[in-house]
């Protein structure tokens, strides 16, 4: 496991008891091999929920003119494991996970539903640290943008995801880098987004999810993947 500091400083949180996060990042699959230790299952469950909940008040107090299901659909489509996945790896959480030998061989610390399961452990670890107070303002910096796509269209599947069920049908994923120019007030976000270190996709956009998301939108549009 690589050093903890690293990994709050990409979380942008600092905790008084780090155990917490060191929990929140061991898989069951290493309590295989070292019956002493605990995984992050209870973890998972609970970050689940505040993340669920943080979503949910978030829609309701900024978006007064959606109704239930409109609420339930885009929370539907920013509470799941793809979306999850996409955080852990802005921050790097799988260089941080405590795997067992099998699932570090098989590349576990790339598995969408490990890194999706962790990321949830995560967000608990943060609220049993900081309270609802800090895992809120965690997830709002991490999901805010992706709220505010999935109100435009609540009714849409994101082109990001589009590209990602494509290239899983070949066993393939995408990556994207971004980069960034103007001042603080007014940044343009740029992504390429590559398949096998080509790449067949680039977008511009006042963030980073939208910027993503036109650069998998282009790629979709040409036909590349």
């Amino acid at each position: 496991m690589a050093d903890l500091a690293d990994l709050e400083q990409h979380l942008g949180a600092t905790f008084e008891h780090p155990d917490y996060l060191r929990a929140a990042l061991v898989h069951r699959s290493y309590v295989a091999e070292h019956p002493r230790a605990e995984h992050n299952e209870r973890m998972e469950f609970l970050g689940d929920a505040v993340l669920q909940l943080v979503v949910t008040v978030y829609l309701f107090e900024n978006h007064p003119d959606l109704a239930e299901g409109e609420m339930a659909k885009v929370r539907a489509g920013l509470v799941n494991g793809i979306e999850l996945a996409d955080v852990a790896r802005e921050v790097g959480l799988g260089n941080h996970l405590v795997l067992g030998r099998g699932e570090l061989a098989s590349g576990g610390q790339e598995k969408e539903s490990i890194l999706a399961d962790a990321m949830e452990a995560v967000v608990a670890a943060i609220y049993l640290d900081q309270g609802f107070e800090g895992a809120r303002r965690f997830i709002l910096e991490r999901w805010a943008d992706r709220i505010e796509a999935r109100v435009a269209a609540p009714g849409k599947r994101d082109y990001k995801t589009r590209l990602q069920e494509v290239l899983a049908q070949v066993g393939n994923r995408p990556r994207y880098r971004i980069t960034e120019e103007g001042p603080d007030h007014d940044k343009i976000f740029t992504a390429v987004v590559e398949v096998d270190g080509d790449i067949v996709g680039e977008g511009t956009g006042r963030s980073k999810k939208e910027a993503e998301q036109n650069a998998a939108a282009r790629a979709l549009e040409q036909g590349l993947v």
